[in-house]
């Protein structure tokens, strides 16, 4: 009677992060421990409810986004390349008989640049719905002169690669890894693939059969999170955690390594989101603890900040119309949107902004202040004084519970 040894998963994993050191180079150490784990997790997804997205993104071309996807290619199951697939192909391979695609998107930026995003809704939908196993995509079906609505499951693995960003929707949903040219002293193997495919491939081949050995205990296991990491970072993370969890050695420590570091950068790639920029400059820049601004005084300072948009938004500077439109999108504590309201200065009562209205969406949508900034919400209040606008200023009054007519200014 023969035994089968049982696998070394930490060593395993270890082999394939060795392996993508050898033919990537990755801006940061927790990208390898991520891009290991997400190809192991691949194997495993009937184990999991969510499915995190894979992104090697870059602002300029050369930077080795393409190779990337071609290591990962090697180590995944059932791996599909999907340049310029179409929706429907996609959404009837992952619900095909011959078994779900590990989806390989490269080149993702011609599908959701600004001149495309808008003709590819249905493709993002897909994607989207495709990071939760309930995922389905709906489509009606012909059955002689008989249209049916058709359920298409949609969860699959999904590795893309392209130049610049993804729509928020999806990157929230995805581990991201920012791409970089390689320096002269970063070196790394030539790929050649009627070679290395072969070594990927038993890799691949190996992680499939620890899979199979570790399947049972990681379908019931819920892997401990790090301290702050909640909601979509969690659901994105859980599933490696758990890999990593079931691999051991070192595995575990590294993995939560490198879930804080990689989410602490997703949420400063937050400030991206140009409402959720807007509302930190507001709080860190502009207000500085003032309980009140106006409008006018608020544009000269946003428009004078050389290392942010407002300058130079939609082709020229931020207006009381365009603030106006932006911070209507939130709410304040009352639920109410966020408007321009009437403040009483020594100039007369322009209109403005108070930080009253503004501190719950500060709270909800922005990373904490460094130290040294002062809380919006100070039981003490300070105005500042900006010397250029100083007969704008706000000064104490009794009307800063009183609404005006919210319109732009």
């Amino acid at each position: 009677m023969t035994t089968t040894e049982p696998i070394d998963g930490a060593a395993l994993l270890h082999e394939v992060e060795a392996f993508h050191r050898r033919f990537n180079v990755f801006p940061f150490e927790a990208a390898y421990v991520a891009v290991a784990l997400w190809d192991a997790h691949a194997h495993l997804l009937d184990c999991f409810d969510s499915t995190p997205r894979l992104a090697f993104l870059s602002p300029e071309p050369g930077s080795g986004k393409s190779r990337a996807l071609e290591i990962v290619e090697t180590l995944t199951p059932s791996p599909m390349v999907a340049v310029n697939a179409s929706p429907a192909a996609l959404f009837r391979a992952v619900s095909g008989l011959e078994g779900r695609p590990t989806i390989l998107f490269d080149e993702i930026d011609t599908v959701f640049g600004p001149k495309t995003a808008g003709d590819n809704e249905e493709l993002r939908g897909f994607l989207n719905a495709g990071h939760r196993r309930s995922g389905v995509t709906y489509r009606c079906v012909a059955a002689g002169d008989t249209q049916s609505v058709v359920a298409f499951p949609s969860y699959c693995a999904v590795a893309v690669a392209g130049l610049g960003g993804l729509p928020d929707t999806i990157m929230t949903r995805a581990v991201v890894v920012k791409m970089r040219r390689r320096a002269p002293n970063e070196r790394v193997s030539p790929y050649r693939q009627r070679i290395h495919e072969a070594e990927g491939n038993k890799l691949r081949d190996r992680l499939a059969d620890w899979a199979l050995s570790v399947a049972d205990t990681v379908r019931g296991s819920w892997p401990t999170m790090p301290d702050g990491v909640t909601d979509r970072p969690a659901d994105v993370w859980e599933p490696l955690l758990a890999v990593a969890d079931a691999a051991g050695g070192d595995w575990p420590d590294r993995a939560r390594q490198a879930c804080v570091e990689l989410v602490a950068a997703a949420g400063e790639d937050d400030k991206t989101s140009i409402g959720i920029r807007l509302l930190t400059d507001l709080r860190d820049h502009v207000f500085q603890g003032s309980d009140r601004m106006p409008t006018a005084v608020i544009l000269e300072t946003l428009n004078a900040m050389d290392d942010a948009p407002w300058g130079d938004y939609q082709g020229r500077p931020l207006t009381p119309r365009g603030l106006s439109k932006l911070l209507g999108e939130y709410v304040t504590a009352t639920n109410q949107p966020i408007r321009p309201r009437g403040i009483r200065t020594a100039g007369g009562t322009p209109k403005g902004y108070y930080a009253d209205d503004l501190a719950d969406a500060w709270l909800r949508y922005c990373t904490q202040p460094q130290e040294a900034a002062t809380s919006a919400t100070s039981a003490t209040p300070q105005v500042s004084t900006p010397k250029t606008v100083a007969e704008q200023l706000p000064v104490a009054d009794d009307t800063r519970n009183t609404h005006d007519a919210a319109v732009p200014g």
